[in-house]
């Protein structure tokens, strides 16, 4: 579905931040099934409203590691707050070291969480709510505009083995990574910062699989940065990029044991080399602008799964097709585009390639998370990130790319 946006018009936006950490850690584990025994630093959902008197549109940026199928959420949104559920984007970080909100959607790959899954999701989603609720009320004049910057936190994590003669996850400096840091800085019209949205692609799972501590982690220090150079006056969302095939470059020792360093000092030192370059390119963006055209829709594409394990008795079966889902929030010539998974570098570039936009940000983990997106050329290679996806090859490269340009295309 499309949903068109009117002419240009003054620009608002609304921001709010409110902490999501677990009340009550009983049943609750890091990806890995680790049952959590304690915080380190706390979760947030970030939100932002962007309006222009007759258009909205709004962005949720969280400390999660995923979230199930936002559809009836996102329908709440719009009766409850206002804002079309086409044109909202829920994002998780995909930090390891935090819950999931919602169910796994069937078919995908994804981690079920613990026996308090669904406490904590029906009360995260009532925190959602709440952010949303208050960033609209906060709604003042504003200005914007846009920066890139680059980041060396992120590297390509598919590394293929001689001695072993295979792909494993490793450390590979010649693999495809984009180190581009997308800042998209919201001030007031006196030019006082009220907002800061940035987009990259590294995985938050410095902590690993042995941590017992809730942590936003990489994600969650770059934005704790920002916001701390700016004394708190801001609120500074994480976006995901393409970060499926990106690990970060240092990681704790429950994954890089040979080069291990120690958890936190590592996550807080990633985490600030993100965070000062986001700084950097917002203090250098020039010729905010005033107005804004808002435009957006949704599109839901099919793919074919893989064809099932079979097991004893039982014959392998073809899974059921499995939904992808697209998004974007057009804001003048910058196109945020949502897709509903882990997508690689390699299917980022293509859409770089064909849009019509020079300003096309990608926001994985968008709405939901089916799994692993890998590009067509990566179903000849046998890297980690093919087994965790659900897709049989030849539908999710180009539907994806040919999806967004044609949303973008219709919105223009």
């Amino acid at each position: 579905m499309l949903a068109r946006g009117a002419d240009a018009g003054p620009l608002k936006i609304g921001v709010a931040r409110v902490d999501t950490t677990p009340t009550d850690l009983t049943g609750l584990t890091n990806l890995w099934r680790k049952p959590f025994a304690g915080v380190h630093d706390h979760l947030y959902a970030r939100a932002l409203v962007i309006d222009n008197g007759t258009s909205k549109a709004a962005i949720v940026a969280t400390d999660l590691v995923e979230f199930g199928d936002t559809t009836s959420l996102r329908q709440r949104i719009e009766k409850e707050v206002g804002i079309p559920a086409d044109r909202i984007i829920l994002t998780a970080s995909h930090d390891h070291s935090a819950p999931r909100g919602g169910t796994v959607t069937p078919g995908a790959t994804a981690q079920v969480g613990g026996a308090g899954t669904a406490a904590y999701s029906a009360w995260l989603y009532d925190r959602i709510v709440e952010a949303l609720t208050k960033a609209k009320a906060a709604e003042q004049p504003a200005r914007m505009g846009i920066g890139t910057g680059r980041a060396y936190v992120n590297i390509s994590r598919d590394e293929f083995s001689q001695r072993e003669n295979k792909w494993r996850l490793g450390i590979n400096p010649d693999g495809p990574s984009e180190k581009t840091v997308w800042v998209v800085k919201f001030e007031t019209p006196a030019g006082d910062p009220i907002a800061v949205l940035f987009n990259y692609g590294v995985h938050s799972v410095v902590a690993g699989p042995e941590n017992d501590q809730v942590t936003g982690d990489l994600a969650g220090a770059a934005e704790r940065y920002v916001e701390a150079h700016y004394s708190d006056k801001v609120v500074a969302l994480f976006t995901i990029g393409a970060a499926g095939d990106q690990n970060p470059t240092f990681l704790g020792p429950g994954q890089a044991k040979q080069e291990a360093a120690p958890i936190f000092p590592t996550m807080d030192a990633e985490g600030l080399m993100l965070g000062a370059e986001v700084v950097r390119v917002a203090n250098r963006i020039e010729n905010p602008v005033s107005t804004a055209r808002i435009a957006g829709g949704e599109k839901i594409i099919s793919c074919p799964t893989k064809p099932r394990q079979a097991t004893a008795g039982q014959s392998a079966e073809q899974a059921p097709d499995i939904k992808i889902h697209l998004g974007l929030i057009m804001v003048n010539d910058i196109a945020f585009t949502g897709v509903s998974g882990e997508v690689v570098t390699n299917i980022l570039w293509h859409l770089k390639k064909a849009s019509p936009l020079t300003n096309t940000i990608m926001i994985t983990m968008s709405n939901d998370r089916i799994g692993y997106i890998v590009d067509d050329a990566a179903y000849g290679r046998g890297i980690f990130e093919l087994s965790g996806s659900p897709l049989a090859s030849g539908c999710a490269e180009n539907g994806i790319v040919d999806g967004l340009v044609g949303l973008i295309e219709a919105n223009k």
